[in-house]
């Protein structure tokens, strides 16, 4: 089992920037794929960006190029760094962790005004 509490949301404004943490508990994530994912309100939820075990990266295109997934391996956490936020990146965001089943952490909401 892999525990995943997420932390770092708020409510900011277009154009500031936000880091949401996760940490893990239970296992180390070095062998786990690790992402972020968002729900919008009334949307389904939706890929933001993974960090695969052997170190590739990918991004969903909504935010490639302003937001950054890394991981800090002794702290046994993953980090989402977004910046330039839109208002269309509000959501709550939820961390999870999959190798031959899938975690989800609560999620943390943010919330981009205009």
């Amino acid at each position: 089992q892999v525990q995943l509490v997420e932390s770092g949301g708020g409510m900011v404004e277009a154009g500031d920037s936000l880091r949401l943490s996760c940490v893990a508990s239970g296992r180390t994530l070095s062998t786990y794929a690790v992402g972020w994912f968002r729900q919008a309100p009334g949307k389904e939820r939706e890929f933001v960006a993974v960090s695969w075990s052997g170190g590739t990266l990918y991004y969903a295109d909504s935010v490639k190029g302003r937001f950054t997934i890394s991981r800090d391996s002794a702290k046994n956490t993953v980090y989402l760094q977004m910046n330039s936020l839109l208002r269309e990146d509000t959501g709550v965001y939820y961390c999870s962790a999959r190798r031959t089943e899938t975690f989800w952490g609560q999620g943390t909401q943010v919330t981009v005004s205009s």
